[in-house]
């Protein structure tokens, strides 16, 4: 039973949020707020997964995980619904307990800051989070799942821990190192998107495959992928990050292998796979790359 409330979470994704969150703690050099960083990660870990809960939640109600009941490791959803071995009442719920633990972080973080923007930052947040594939607005069904998956997974993470170690907001070098993350996480979910586009579209969940079809998303995917190196290169000319930032353009290698997968292999699930693979995978290495340049 353990292994399915582990799928259920999606738990090996939260290296997409922590390591973001790491660094942003890391860019300031001066003492270290350790309780506000744990309390810190607490919240960025459950409101992670609670995004996770309610994003199957929401997507088995629409019927979007409902065109292929096959498990796969990184797009699709858990399938535990689908599957039988879950309800979505009980996503529902652990939804909302993960978002109470994050909630509870963040209230004794702004006890310890002294800070109410804490407080009202991270409801903003949680909303957001939810808002990406839950009704109302739904984001990931009209075009905008992308963009705040760049927001919450880039200046909301990185310049979230910076503000928590400085009690500065807004603040353009945060900022700047927040894009690497924010752009490859975005092609990380675009990624993901490539596989499940024909049972999307049933169920009218539009994203940005569907500019160019499957036969050119890997063009986007290629843009989301520069757009995060050339951010990198950016903090290095403005002196934001030392020059082992650089280091990222060597995931570029991998980035083409990616690319060439979304084009050459877009009806082959299995294969399309390895592209999601590869893709977090980078957006765990970039995060890495930027935490030892903030610390060497």
């Amino acid at each position: 039973m353990i292994k399915h409330f582990v799928r259920a979470l999606r738990a090996p994704f939260l290296t997409a949020s922590i390591l973001p969150f790491v660094f942003g703690s890391l860019i300031i050099k001066r003492s270290f707020n350790l309780a506000g960083f744990i309390l810190g990660l607490f919240a960025v870990a459950f409101t992670h997964l609670s995004a996770n809960l309610i994003n199957d939640y929401a997507d088995s109600l629409s019927g979007a995980d409902d065109g292929d009941k096959r498990f796969y490791p990184f797009f699709g959803g858990s399938k535990l619904i689908q599957e039988n071995i879950l309800s979505e009442s009980f996503y529902f719920n652990a939804a909302v307990f993960c978002a109470f633990m994050a909630f509870l972080s963040v209230m004794l973080l702004a006890l310890i800051l002294k800070s109410a923007f804490v407080l009202l930052a991270y409801i903003l947040i949680l909303l957001l989070s939810w808002q990406y594939s839950a009704k109302p607005l739904r984001f990931s069904y009209h075009y905008l799942g992308e963009v705040f998956i760049f927001i919450l997974f880039g200046p909301a993470l990185v310049m979230g821990g910076y503000y928590i170690q400085s009690g500065i907001f807004p603040d353009l070098r945060s900022f700047m190192l927040s894009l690497p993350p924010g752009f490859i996480t975005a092609a990380l979910l675009f990624a993901n998107e490539v596989p499940d586009f024909m049972s999307d579209q049933k169920v009218k969940k539009n994203n940005w495959v569907r500019f160019t079809t499957l036969n050119k998303a890997y063009l986007i995917y290629i843009g989301l992928v520069l757009l995060g190196i050339s951010s990198v290169i950016a903090g290095v000319l403005l002196k934001y990050t030392g020059i082992f930032s650089l280091l990222s353009l060597l995931l570029l290698f991998p980035a083409v292998k990616a690319a060439g997968i979304l084009k050459d292999g877009r009806f082959d699930k299995m294969r399309l796979s390895v592209s999601s693979a590869i893709t977090i995978k980078m957006q765990a290495a970039i995060s890495l790359i930027l935490i030892l340049g903030s610390i060497i």
